[in-house]
């Protein structure tokens, strides 16, 4: 029977499947530091497979580089062995609702996603530390936990108290920022759908690093716009230099090609300028200049046009008429040309709003007026949080509607691997209350402490994402209140995970590097600590099924069953599997069933349980762990 390798994919073997099935010659051996032969790619070959030119050594060419790339790249593709553990005690409607909140490393976190959400997000929105000086930690080295890393680098000392951050006199103070990026941008780009897109919060310090940067892992022909969003609504008059009134929205598409912006609706302000001056039967309209610039004209849209009325109308000086003469005069016969009440006024086109797109599109300055500012942010999480300042610089909850907007509809799934406090939820909340929608999200903070002197400390909230956790539980709660009639049925839940250490010991990853005399630790591969319900999730995230399906537990035999989604998966952890109890679950006739693989009651069922389900349910998919 085959395991589950419970561990993250290995992006490296499966980026060199695809330059193998390319270029097959490119495709080479070395050996591993323990001498194991394994694939490896003849670099110098494959630039030569891509270059027009004769390729001799290094040459100049327009590239983005830093000190850490490499490392970064090599974090992006490497494989951990780690596992998302749900806390029901944390959640809210953790049985049915579709949401889900995900403590830990996001970078961890996006690696753990790869295989579940490979290709479904519709949004991403992210606002990333702004490498303004302040701290943050996001490490990337697998072997140990962030309290041991901050110790080790020298940025705790033995109180626990943060010693460093990560000011402009470090020297690598771009670099290291760059580097924190870079993987978690890569992975991210795997999540998103064909007609995806991302946004990205920045400031001026690295706007222009981070749009190289998103060039090249989005592709600079990806590249939509950058959208210029007005934070303030007044100067700030203690400066040196400018008032900064504004930060950016780099926007990058999955595939251009493939996704465009929802239109916005109308404002009333544009509608007004519509009126029915002439009772037209196909309503309001408004007058459009009927001539253009003459040097796009051809010589049929120069004439002099006669009314109605017969008076002669001349071209102004370097203009054409929009329409040539014949095509004009249709117009004039269908009602569609305006020469005013008394019929002597220069003539005009009539554009009716039933003919416009009910919509317009969106421009890429924000003012607050339209999306709100730092400040209405603020005072969004105050409402909330009345008892105390909780969070200093949370994003309004109009900007992000207006992201929702134009980027998802009514089901997508939507993404935000640096929550903070959790706007992009409140948004997400919100706008499937008012549009009846049922988008999805899906929420990454690390458990960042918060500073003890922080007001959010001092109300008993010791991490950030405990902030962000009971904003959401607020804000749907307020929600639902304020729209008892049409919320009935909104999802204002969540599904909590926290990212830990495999459930599996090591010896389930090396079993070769067991002795003889250590035979013992491989009667019980998995962690004492970890229930069934660690047990299936991390089955979840080595399937690749959505963390967020349904589950159900029934009793058979006297040993629990998990059953996800109906059929998705069969899942029993209990020891003293029988030969009887698999033929029950058989008829089930599951996509998937999984057991332990040191939970049969004697080798012959172990070696029976496929066989079984190939006569009974030979669709089932048969694992163990």
């Amino acid at each position: 029977m085959d395991k589950l390798k419970m561990q993250s994919p290995n992006l490296i073997e499966s980026n060199i499947d695809k330059i193998a099935a390319l270029f097959p010659n490119c495709i080479t051996e070395d050996r591993d530091e323990n001498g194991v032969v394994r694939r490896a790619i003849d670099f110098d070959l494959l630039r030569q497979e891509l270059s027009v030119s004769l390729v001799e050594g290094l040459q100049e060419r327009y590239t983005m580089t830093w000190p850490g790339k490499n490392e970064a790249i090599l974090t992006a593709n490497a494989p951990i062995a780690k596992t998302l553990r749900p806390c029901e005690e944390g959640s809210v409607d953790f049985a049915t609702t579709k949401n889900l909140f995900v403590e830990g490393d996001n970078l961890e976190v996006l690696k753990l996603l790869q295989e579940t959400y490979l290709g479904k997000v519709k949004l991403i929105y992210i606002d990333p530390p702004y490498n303004t000086g302040n701290d943050f930690i996001y490490e990337d080295d697998f072997a140990e936990d962030t309290e041991t890393f901050l110790h080790r680098s020298n940025q705790k000392d033995e109180a626990g108290n943060r010693l460093a951050a990560n000011t402009e006199a470090n020297g690598r103070f771009h670099s290291d920022w760059l580097t924190m990026i870079y993987p978690r941008l890569k992975l991210a780009r795997n999540l998103l759908r064909e007609d995806g897109v991302i946004f990205i919060s920045i400031d001026d310090g690295e706007q222009a690093s981070l749009k190289r940067m998103c060039d090249e892992v989005f592709g600079d022909q990806n590249f939509v716009s950058t959208v210029v969003w007005e934070k303030r609504y007044s100067p700030q008059n203690a400066v040196k230099w400018f008032s900064e009134a504004h930060d950016f929205l780099l926007v990058y598409a999955k595939n251009k090609l493939n996704w465009y912006p929802n239109l916005l609706e109308r404002s009333d302000a544009m509608n007004a300028r519509y009126r029915n001056l002439d009772n037209d039967p196909r309503g309001v309209w408004k007058p459009a200049d009927a001539t253009a610039q003459g040097g796009h004209g051809t010589k049929s849209q120069f004439y002099v046009l006669s009314a109605p009325n017969g008076k002669q109308h001349v071209l102004p000086n370097g203009r054409c008429w929009v329409y040539t003469e014949p095509v004009f005069q249709q117009m004039v016969a269908d009602n569609r040309i305006w020469f005013g009440t008394d019929g002597n006024n220069v003539p005009a086109v009539k554009r009716f709003l039933s003919e416009v797109k009910q919509g317009t599109a969106c421009q890429t300055i924000w003012k607050y007026d339209d999306v709100g500012h730092n400040q209405e942010g603020k005072k969004e999480i105050n409402i909330l949080f009345p008892e105390s300042a909780v969070f200093e610089t949370p994003k309004p909850v109009r900007l992000l509607k207006r992201i929702l907007h134009l980027s998802t509809e009514a089901n997508s799934i939507v993404l935000d691997f640096f929550a903070g406090s959790a706007t992009t939820a409140h948004a997400v909340l919100q706008l499937n209350a008012e549009d009846n929608g049922n988008r999805k999200f899906i929420l990454v903070q690390l458990p960042e402490p918060c500073n003890v002197n922080s007001e959010a400390f001092k109300a008993g909230y010791k991490t950030i994402a405990e902030i962000g956790k009971e904003r959401i539980r607020r804000a749907g709660k307020k929600i639902k209140e304020e729209n008892p009639i049409t919320t009935h049925n909104l999802d204002i839940g969540f599904r909590v995970f926290k990212i830990d250490t495999s459930n599996m010991k090591d010896v389930y990853y090396t079993p070769d590097d067991l002795k003889q005399d250590n035979l013992e630790l491989f009667k019980d591969h998995i962690k004492p600590d970890r229930s069934p319900e660690d047990l299936l999730f991390q089955v979840f995230i080595d399937w690749g099924l959505d963390l967020s399906l349904p589950i159900a537990k029934e009793t058979i035999d006297a040993k629990t069953i998990f059953i996800v989604d109906t059929d998705a998966l069969l899942a029993c952890f209990d020891p003293g599997i029988t030969e009887e109890l698999v033929k029950k679950l058989a008829k089930y006739k599951p996509l998937r069933v999984v057991f332990r693989d040191d939970a049969f009651a004697s080798d012959s069922v172990k070696i029976n349980v496929e066989q079984i389900f190939k006569l009974l349910s030979p669709g089932t998919e048969v694992k163990a762990i």
